[in-house]
């Protein structure tokens, strides 16, 4: 039993070094707008919050609201799947599976950025950050999936 123990400290460790990873490549999705759109950062409060494509940025809002809702969900299944398999793996899938789809939400605010200007682009990038700040790995998913076989 004890030998088995680094192994899911080891998988912890991993999947930490992954989640900081996914949340820093959100940070750069920000740098990269001020870098390439450096007007955007300029904030022209005459205009409507929802911009010149609002049919466009209405459309992404709503994708990217949903998107944050079944990161947790699909999450929160893939964690129970993988606790009933006793697979370690699986609580890495479904890490990568939530990051990726709160992710996805900043991606649709750089779309908004360069497709239509959207000055307001950095909400889609906090929410896709708090998103992943939530889905943080937790030792103990890690330790519930990998507890029968290091038992056995």
């Amino acid at each position: 039993m004890e030998n088995n123990k680094p192994n899911a400290e080891q998988s912890y460790r991993t999947m930490l070094m992954l989640w900081s990873s996914l949340l820093m490549s959100q940070f750069l999705f920000v740098g990269m707008v001020y870098f390439v759109k450096p007007e955007l950062f300029r904030f022209e409060f005459s205009k409507h919050p929802v911009g010149d494509y609002s049919m466009l940025i209405i459309i992404l809002a709503v994708i990217a609201f949903s998107n944050f809702g079944i990161s947790f969900w699909i999450r929160k299944y893939l964690v129970e799947k993988a606790v009933t398999d006793q697979s370690v793996p699986g609580i890495q899938t479904a890490l990568i599976v939530g990051c990726a789809l709160c992710e996805s939400i900043s991606l649709l605010g750089l779309l908004a950025a360069f497709a239509g200007d959207y000055q307001y682009f950095f909400v889609f990038s906090a929410v896709g950050i708090l998103g992943t700040i939530l889905h943080i790995p937790k030792r103990a998913d890690i330790f519930a999936a990998s507890y029968r076989s290091n038992v056995g």
